[in-house]
């Protein structure tokens, strides 16, 4: 294979809102609501019109493991937060929160990548929360979106074990799911270790590919409102 990074182009990338009616699946785009009680952020990232993208080889993954965990609980997938392009990266770390807790940003295990890192500016990432049939938040233990301010006691973790039988039972339900399905399509899936709602592509993956930018894509694309310079 060649060493040249692998430029991800629009046709490359699915919405995910497009699946809302045919799978078990919900969209909540956390970063495009100021007031959202999950938006750690205290602003708009996104503008209010963005959708959820996906890279086209890793939403069948999402796709699958909502099948799976419908089938087994009853229990939806609701998506916070997917493709999060290099601007939107550059916005979260320049928030008053994030400033004020420079070490989400440091390694090791950061909390928070920086721009053009990681796997969501690539699409290849995803945010997961479950909701039940009365479309209800199932305990998970910790909000999403919890970052710790102590790396040596981090409940989103998934090694944190200090819960119930019944909350880690459901973290373990979501992690079997998202492994199941990306076995079945035979991707290898990383379980970020530090927040129990992160799922993506290996790091060895992901990096072959160029990070997206809102300048470079096409304006019903964009996640941002930035303009190209």
């Amino acid at each position: 294979m060649s060493d040249t990074p692998i430029r991800i182009n629009p046709e490359d990338l699915v919405a995910l809102d497009d699946y809302t009616a045919s799978h078990p699946v919900k969209i909540d785009l956390v970063y495009a609501q100021a007031r959202h009680p999950d938006n750690m952020f205290g602003c708009a990232i996104y503008r209010p019109d963005a959708k959820m993208w996906c890279h086209k080889s890793f939403a069948p993954i999402i796709l699958r493991a909502a099948e799976l965990c419908f089938k087994r609980s009853g229990y939806i997938f609701e998506l916070k937060d997917c493709l999060r392009t290099t601007e939107a990266q550059a916005l979260m770390a320049q928030t008053e929160i994030v400033r004020a807790n420079p070490q989400w940003l440091e390694e090791p295990g950061r909390l928070l990548s920086p721009p053009g890192k990681g796997g969501h500016p690539r699409g290849m990432a995803v945010d997961i929360i479950l909701l039940d049939k009365s479309g209800a938040k199932v305990d998970m233990g910790t909000e999403f979106d919890y970052l710790t301010t102590d790396r040596d006691n981090n409940p989103a973790a998934r090694n944190y074990t200090k819960f119930s039988a019944d909350v880690l039972g459901n973290r373990r339900l979501l992690e079997d799911c998202m492994m199941l399905a990306a076995s079945e399509l035979r991707q290898e899936l990383l379980p970020l270790p530090q927040e129990w709602w992160d799922f993506r592509f290996m790091p060895a993956h992901s990096n072959l590919y160029v990070p997206i930018s809102d300048v470079d894509m096409p304006l019903s694309y964009r996640m941002t409102a930035l303009k190209a310079h």
